[in-house]
C-alpha cells in the first residue's frame, strides 16, 4: 500500500513556483511561436484581381501579350514581379487570358503569327492559339486566367 507523505510548505511553495512560472512561460511561448511560424505557414494566398489593359488593345483573333506588376508577399518578405499573359478574343466581346509559361519545364512561350501558333523553345512544345497542347512534350495545355471586364478594362485573377 502506498502511503501518502504529507506535503510540507516548502515543498508546496516549490510545485506552485513551477506551475505559475510553466503558465507564464506557456503564456509567451505560443505568441512567440505563433508569430515566427505564422507568416512561413499561410504561404501567398495572394489571388486578387490584376488589371491588365484596356479591352480596346487586344487584336481581334490574335494572342495579344499583357505584362503587369503584382506584389507579392511571401513569409516576410515583399517583392514586386512581373507576369505576362496572353489575351485572346475572336469577337472582342469574349476574353481568355493565358498564362506564357510553358506547362513543360517553365520556359515563356511566344505567339508565332505566321504559324498561328505559340512555340516553347525549351523543348519545341507547340500550343494553338487557344493553349491547346499541339506537339512536343508538354503534358497540359497553358494555364488559363479568370477574366473579367469593367468599364472597358480588362481583368486576371491571381497571377
Amino acid at each position: 500500500m502506498i502511503e501518502d507523505k504529507p506535503v510540507n510548505r516548502r515543498d508546496f511553495l516549490g510545485i506552485v513556483t513551477w506551475a505559475i512560472g510553466g503558465l507564464i512561460s506557456l503564456g509567451l511561448a505560443i505568441p512567440a511561436v505563433a508569430y515566427v511560424l505564422g507568416p512561413a505557414l499561410q504561404g501567398n494566398k495572394s489571388q486578387n484581381w490584376i488589371r491588365l489593359s484596356s479591352t480596346s488593345k487586344v487584336e481581334i483573333g490574335t494572342p495579344t501579350l499583357f505584362k503587369a506588376k503584382v506584389e507579392r508577399k511571401t513569409g516576410w518578405i515583399t517583392s514586386e514581379e512581373e507576369i505576362a499573359a496572353f489575351v485572346l478574343t475572336e469577337n472582342g466581346r469574349d476574353f481568355i487570358a493565358m498564362s506564357n509559361i510553358c506547362t513543360h519545364l517553365g520556359c515563356r512561350v511566344r505567339w508565332l503569327n505566321d504559324r498561328q501558333q505559340f512555340l516553347s523553345p525549351c523543348h519545341n512544345g507547340v500550343f494553338d492559339k487557344q493553349g491547346s497542347v499541339v506537339s512536343g512534350p508538354p503534358p497540359r495545355p497553358l494555364d488559363r486566367y479568370e477574366v473579367k471586364v469593367e468599364d472597358d478594362q480588362l481583368y486576371i485573377l491571381g497571377g
